[in-house]
């Protein structure tokens, strides 16, 4: 087969030359791509050094769909835009809308990007057929990208819906949060005609944020958007404060100077309550996890600390939508599940050691309680059921040294940074890493219920 990169309509007069992929048509022979598995090909492990002349090559037929995109400089975080297409859709081709924010190297400009991809068919695991040549070209995934020039890496980026609008905060490596509407250039992925002019007009450099806070004493990494409280937002940087934003009149916001005080080292990541108004979660590099009212002063308003809640940082935290639970992700490779009630008994609910080394994202399936997915600094993404339980009659297929409770194992990306199940399309999650997009629903989320 042959490499038949796709380049997107009028992205490549931007700077970033974004391209997608379709699984089919890239090289079968490529480490950890999809690929025809030979039925005498062995399960591989994480971890297990290869033989010489081994190569991994990932089964096609264990994923649904399976896409990748790139940009020319490396998107280490993006949000979901949630879009007007309707809820639970399992039609092929599909349809996401994105916004990352890019890492371009030193002395390079950034951007925050807002994307459309589209044309996401399933995954072709029939036998070809060469008289079926004529519908080639409709299998081609497309993306559009308007980009927003932006001051300094980002490194973070969520998005939300204020006011029938989506706008985005961005966590600048400069020290600031920025607050952007999107509705132009959500508008103008929709249309190559808009998407050209908007590109000749060179309207990326002439966007401006809507608001702007640079009351943070560092950069940071925390960033999350209420949703139980439209436009309300929690931003947390590397010293340890946490300030609480709330909308004003005018496409403004109030920020409170007054940090929430607790933790003592850098906050790594901040979630709300999904059912809860004022409650939020946070974890830091000081091992802890803290819950938050913020109704209360800042200095008062942590509720609950695991104080050592990881052997190492915590790195992530996600909070169940569904259930009191949450699920973190440390430096030590562990993952843990906390069961709020029983918070103060600083015992986590389950806990799982798979990942190799830092565990970077987590998050839980929208509408299963006992699904969450996780990934790591090994490369890999996992996707976990809490519902599975040891098989211990005689014949099961327990793989020796896997948690039964561990559904997947998804490979191929280099330097993984966030994944993200998309609320609208069952099953499909997006992942995002230095070597770039992956957008792909396998076979165990194929059966998972949704309401």
């Amino acid at each position: 087969m042959s490499d038949d990169d796709m380049d997107v309509a009028n992205v490549d007069e931007c700077e970033n030359d974004e391209q997608m992929v379709d699984s089919a048509d890239r090289n079968e022979n490529e480490s950890n791509q999809p690929g025809p598995a030979d039925q005498s090909n062995e399960v591989y492990l994480p971890g297990r050094p290869l033989d010489e002349g081994e190569e991994l090559v990932c089964d096609q037929s264990a994923y649904v769909m399976y896409h990748q995109a790139q940009t020319s400089a490396p998107c280490l975080s993006f949000d979901i835009i949630k879009d007007g297409l309707g809820d639970n859709r399992e039609s092929y081709p599909m349809t996401a809308f994105i916004v990352a924010g890019t890492q371009a190297p030193q002395a390079h400009t950034n951007h925050v990007i807002v994307m459309k991809l589209s044309n996401l068919h399933k995954t072709n695991n029939e036998p070809e057929n060469e008289d079926s040549d004529e519908e080639d070209s409709d299998n081609n995934p497309k993306m559009a990208g308007a980009l927003i020039k932006h001051q300094g890496c980002v490194n973070r980026v969520r998005a939300t819906t204020l006011n029938s609008s989506i706008v985005a905060a961005s966590w600048s490596e400069l020290g600031r949060v920025n607050i952007w509407d999107l509705s132009l250039q959500l508008r103008t992925v929709e249309d190559d005609q808009l998407l050209s002019k908007y590109n000749k007009e060179n309207k990326a450099n002439s966007i401006t944020p809507l608001f702007t806070f640079s009351g943070h004493q560092k950069e940071g990494f925390a960033l999350d958007w209420s949703p139980a409280m439209p436009g309300v937002l929690a931003t947390g940087d590397c010293k340890r404060d946490i300030h609480i934003w709330r909308p004003a009149e005018a496409a403004s916001w109030t920020v409170d100077q007054r940090p929430l005080l607790g933790h003592t080292d850098s906050v790594e990541e901040i979630q709300w309550s999904p059912n809860e108004r004022n409650v939020l979660a946070s974890c830091s590099v000081d091992r802890s996890i803290r819950i938050w009212d913020t109704r209360a002063q800042p200095s008062k308003a942590c509720m609950l600390a695991a104080e050592n809640a990881h052997q190492t940082d915590v790195n992530v935290i996600n909070w169940n939508k569904n259930e009191p639970f949450i699920v973190s992700g440390g430096d030590d490779g562990f993952l843990h599940v906390w069961d709020l009630r029983k918070f103060q008994t600083k015992t986590p609910l389950a806990t799982f050691k798979h990942h190799t080394e830092s565990v970077v994202s987590v998050e839980w399936h929208q509408t299963d309680s006992a699904v969450f997915a996780s990934a790591g600094s090994d490369n890999q993404i996992a996707l976990w059921d809490l519902s599975v339980e040891k098989d211990t009659e005689e014949g099961s297929e327990d793989v020796e040294g896997l948690p039964p409770q561990l559904l997947f194992i998804h490979q191929g990306q280099n330097n993984i940074k966030e994944l993200h199940w998309h609320p609208q399309l069952p099953g499909v999650i997006i992942s995002t890493a230095e070597s770039g997009f992956n957008i792909f629903r396998t076979i165990s989320s194929q059966g998972l219920e949704f309401m």
